[in-house]
């Protein structure tokens, strides 16, 4: 009886949670012409493709979308390798104050976003990299690296120091045992580290309108947010579907990798 009743609330609360999923789902199917301008909760009809064909031409979704996979691709990869080499740094070499280290690399992630915006803008606009794609990558990829340690480095303490110490009588060197032992056998914890970076940096808005104007610039939510005020006229069902058709590459990415999630929280052995 008592799992039974266990049960039946995690139904519960599941189904209350995929409420606003299932409202954005349906509601983006209506046709724009026919939405009366409340939510709809059942089916009515299929317009789902025409509502994002109108989307994509009224705030260049194809572009936003090239632009925020180019960021999410080169500033999670970029990061994870950072975070990877950071890790091996504090956990495998003979590094001294290896808690002061973490603490050091991992604040990054203790600190709200919102304060690195006004010193960020004055320093782009003063080296001159406001607005550009180079800017964008770099910011995106810095503020990556300490989750992306957090990762790597929780992983890298489950795995033997004997692997290292048969190896380095083997002759390897540290960056033997880094590209061929250390990286090989992190690889979960890796790809799971990229997953959620790739995901953090693909849903972000904030930096996508603080750093950057131009449409051949701004990431897929940045152009997402424009098309919701600046053509609030479209109706909802229109920005409805855009905003369920940019979310689907990071769901798909979820789902494919999922198993790496698992593996990455297992200890080494």
């Amino acid at each position: 009886m008592t799992r039974f009743i266990r049960h039946a609330v995690l139904v519960v609360l599941a189904a209350i949670w995929l409420v606003p999923t299932y409202l954005l789902v349906v509601n983006a199917f209506v046709p724009a012409d026919r939405y009366a301008g409340s939510p709809v909760w059942f089916p009515q009809a299929f317009g789902f493709f025409d509502n994002l064909a109108r989307a994509w031409t009224a705030a260049d979704l194809g572009l936003g979308i090239a632009n925020s996979l180019l960021y999410a691709s080169l500033s999670a990869g970029a990061a994870v390798l950072t975070a990877a080499m950071a890790s091996f740094a504090v956990i495998v070499m003979p590094t001294r104050r290896r808690g002061l280290w973490f603490w050091i690399i991992y604040a990054g992630t203790l600190l709200p976003l919102q304060i690195f915006l006004a010193p960020l803008f004055k320093a782009y606009v003063g080296v001159k990299v406001y607005d550009t794609q180079i800017g964008m990558i770099a910011i995106y990829a810095a503020l990556c690296v300490p989750f992306a340690f957090f990762v790597v480095r929780n992983y890298l303490t489950t795995v033997a120091v004997e692997i290292s110490e048969a190896a380095q009588l083997d002759g390897a060197g540290w960056i033997r045992l880094f590209l061929q032992i250390h990286l090989p056998i992190a690889r979960s914890s890796l790809l799971a580290a990229f997953i959620f970076q790739f995901t953090w940096v693909w849903n972000d808005l904030l930096f996508g309108i603080t750093l950057s104007t131009s449409p051949n610039i701004r990431p897929v939510m940045a152009a997402l947010a424009e098309l919701n005020g600046g053509y609030s006229s479209l109706g909802p069902p229109i920005v409805l579907a855009a905003a369920l058709a940019v979310s689907l590459p990071t769901v798909v990415l979820f789902l494919a990798f999922q198993r790496f999630f698992v593996s990455s929280l297992k200890p080494v052995g």
